[in-house]
């Protein structure tokens, strides 16, 4: 087995059965790419189901010294899968990673914007431009359903339930969820549609797609990020936002105010409930106002039963 039809096999393992998104197996593509080029550079003949663990520990060594603690992390963690899936299918009796451990990475906290900054970000859209008005429902779209920028960018109007409540959001591995919607967020839509999408003409595949550019096409990702980026230095806010910057006000927010962990994790669609945990940390007067307010020791508690007693 050559190491093209050992990256073909586990790549079609990757999309139809793990169901990956395309930026992940991009990702793994590369990894893999970088380990196969580098067998050329030191003229080494190993192949996928030859290759032993003190070649491949001298490749990450190598490429370690170049790459910070998380792309690290993200390297080990490909090839490890790569190798577990050959030794699976009976390719390989052994997985030549199985002593090379990843670095510790520390958990990386959020960063959120306030209400205020929200409000400031999306009110200072210029709106004498005439993607004014589909900018400022994207900013409100995204912090106010708490999408990722491919859920965004998939959004289609016939997703859109705005009598129920809801918009249907196509997650990663195409997997679909129903997220409520605020009237604020309707109404920002609905605004960019009466002014500027109803009367564009879609290219034929995206008749149905709600956030368009100026040639009737699906936006992409490096587009969202400039105008996130733009949105910001116009309302002169000095810190680093992305996209993702808004989600993670989204939950924090969510949070803040009360809202159920598990009622944020099926709002953003995470499949475990330990990566929403994450908005824990960012916040933690949560945990103290929940102590209080429910814990029999608490002191609000106790003088309640001496009240009643």
């Amino acid at each position: 087995m050559n190491w093209t039809q050992a990256v073909k096999e586990y790549f079609n393992y990757l999309k139809l059965e793990r169901g990956l998104a395309e930026n992940s197996l991009a990702n793994y593509h590369f990894d893999l790419k970088k380990l196969q080029n580098w067998l050329l550079e030191v003229d080494s003949n190993a192949k996928p189901i030859t290759i032993d663990q003190e070649t491949v520990q001298q490749f990450i060594y190598e490429m370690a010294k170049n790459l910070n603690a998380r792309s690290q992390a993200r390297l080990i963690s490909g090839l490890k899968g790569f190798f577990g899936y050959l030794l699976d299918e009976d390719y390989r009796m052994d997985n030549p990673m199985d002593l090379i451990e990843s670095p510790k990475l520390g958990r990386k906290l959020p960063d959120t914007l306030s209400t205020g900054e929200i409000d400031q970000l999306i009110a200072t859209v210029d709106l004498s431009k005439n993607e004014g008005s589909r900018n400022q429902a994207i900013l409100e779209t995204l912090y106010g359903c708490g999408l990722r920028v491919s859920e965004l960018l998939d959004l289609k109007l016939s997703d859109l339930f705005f009598e129920e409540g809801f918009i249907l959001v196509t997650g990663k591995g195409d997997k679909q969820r129903f997220v409520p919607i605020a009237q604020d967020t309707i109404k920002y839509i609905n605004t960019y549609r009466e002014e500027t999408r109803d009367a564009q003409i879609a290219k034929p595949k995206f008749k149905d797609t709600l956030f368009l550019n100026r040639r009737g096409s699906r936006l992409t990702r490096a587009m969202i990020f400039t105008i996130v980026k733009n949105a910001a230095a116009f309302a002169g806010i000095q810190k680093k936002i992305s996209p993702h910057t808004f989600r993670h006000s989204f939950a924090t927010h969510l949070l803040q105010n009360g809202a159920d962990l598990r009622a944020i994790q099926q709002m953003l669609g995470h499949e475990s409930i330990t990566t929403t945990e994450i908005y824990m940390h960012v916040d933690r007067t949560h945990l103290r106002k929940v102590m209080d307010e429910f814990h029999p020791r608490t002191n609000k508690n106790q003088s309640a039963k001496k009240t009643k007693a």
